[in-house]
């Protein structure tokens, strides 16, 4: 019988997919600006100069990753002369609602791939995609730019390089049972007693260390995950009632209550503009 080993990033991939779309491969050879989203860049070959306001300028002259997981305005620079070989992408961590796998990661992280063997097959399949002119390649690209966040994500849990955030709750054991356990069943009306006996722990030590480290009070972090699958839900035009009880709230006055809350918006706005996005364009 094979066992089939828990997935934790499962339930939160389903639903908060990261996902990344390239739209630069080719030879830099002077400077780029980068303002809207997260961004990836990956360095084949050449120097590169990074600048952000306020922090020095990083010099990076060997293969690398270059991660900004949000819209952190910066600027590359190339010499004109050889310039630097890059293929770059937009990311979407996914998750509008507090963005739940980009709280806690640092706003730049730097991957040589000379440190990172794990990463190699794909940034060389991604590479070579980039520079190549088979059909398809965009779509190519873009998929291989997906799994490398996936890649990232797990680095990030595994080595415990992030200490906040949802990827540092799941780099602890413990916490990792209870955020699982609420990503998988976020309509079970939860209480702290029920998520520090998931975790392992008492309720007094659960709650402490869980806001220490994720940054949020566990019913705090439930509701917010809550929000995000509600708005997901939403946006694919289920009915507020409906959604109101897939997130574990009995009625749909009381779920549009914290809904507006903590996004800021009514569910039906949600509704409203998901629709008005669907809309065929008159030509």
């Amino acid at each position: 019988m094979q066992i089939v080993q828990m997935d934790n990033l499962a339930a939160l991939f389903a639903h908060t997919a990261p996902s990344a779309r390239a739209f630069f491969s080719g030879n830099l050879c002077n400077a780029a600006q980068f303002t809207e989203c997260g961004y990836l860049h990956l360095l084949r070959k050449g120097e590169l100069t990074l600048s952000r306001t306020g922090a020095a300028d990083i010099k990076i002259s060997e293969p690398m990753l270059v991660f900004f997981p949000r819209g952190r305005a910066h600027s590359l620079t190339a010499p004109p002369e050889g310039g630097a070989d890059l293929v770059c992408a937009k990311v979407d961590l996914g998750g509008d609602v507090g963005n739940p796998i980009g709280e806690g990661l640092p706003e730049l992280v730097l991957f040589p791939l000379a440190e990172h063997p794990a990463m190699g097959p794909v940034c060389e399949l991604l590479l070579a995609e980039g520079f190549g002119e088979d059909d398809g390649r965009q779509a190519a690209i873009d998929h291989l730019f997906d799994y490398l966040l996936i890649l990232i994500v797990r680095h990030v849990v595994a080595s415990g390089t992030v200490s906040g955030g949802v990827l540092g709750g799941l780099a602890d054991p413990r916490l990792a049972k209870a955020l699982t356990a609420m990503h998988e069943q976020p309509r079970r009306s939860w209480s702290l007693d029920d998520l520090a006996e998931v975790a392992g722990m008492s309720r007094t030590r659960f709650a402490t260390h869980f806001r220490a480290c994720v940054g949020r009070t566990p019913m705090d972090y439930l509701t917010r995950w809550r929000m995000t699958l509600a708005r997901e839900l939403l946006a694919k035009g289920k009915p507020v009632k409906i959604v109101a009880g897939r997130v574990g709230y009995d009625s749909a006055a009381a779920f549009s209550r914290v809904f507006a809350r903590v996004t800021g918006e009514a569910p039906r706005q949600v509704a409203h503009a998901s629709k008005k996005r669907d809309q065929p364009d008159n030509i």
